[in-house]
């Protein structure tokens, strides 16, 4: 539910699992209250305009820039960031892979990259090559990674599938 409070409207999301009941100005960007107010530094802020994908989150399971994502439409969402795929301890198949694969080379892009492939993978276990291209062309990556991103993509996807196959009776 949704309060106002002066400029600012209580709002109620869950973040990688954890439920929060903040103010914030409705119209703030989803980006700027996940980085200043709940200290989560892995989305990046990249143009502000959702054209290169380094601050994209899974809301509800799909993929959205928060950018430009505006905290009135996130109310009542599950968000997962970067910070919400794993850890270091037992890293998310994707963030494996990326490490296996060499995939990040500044790092910049690579959380709403690893967002995105996350989604796909969830949506579709076992991506074409075709499709994971698809699903990351929104995201710029100037160090020219694209190739060992989409290979590690692959390599996650199959990594879980075989882990599936392993973990049945």
């Amino acid at each position: 539910m949704e309060r106002n409070i002066g400029n600012a409207s209580e709002v109620t999301l869950t973040v990688n699992g954890v439920q929060h009941r903040l103010a914030a100005d409705s119209d703030a960007p989803l980006l700027d209250v996940l980085r200043d107010t709940l200290k989560l530094k892995g989305t990046r802020f990249g143009c502000g305009g959702n054209q290169c994908g380094a601050c994209y989150v899974l809301m509800d399971g799909v993929a959205v820039a928060s950018c430009d994502t505006p905290m009135w439409a996130v109310e009542g969402k599950a968000i997962i960031t970067v910070e919400g795929l794993g850890q270091a301890a037992s890293p998310h198949p994707l963030q494996q892979a990326f490490l296996d694969e060499q995939a990040a080379q500044c790092g910049y892009c690579i959380a709403g990259i690893l967002i995105s492939a996350a989604g796909l993978l969830a949506r579709c276990p076992q991506p074409t090559e075709a499709d994971v291209r698809t699903a990351l062309d929104r995201h710029l990556c100037r160090c020219g990674s694209h190739n060992r991103i989409v290979r590690a993509v692959l390599a996650a996807a199959a990594a879980t599938a075989t882990a599936d196959r392993g973990a049945q009776p």
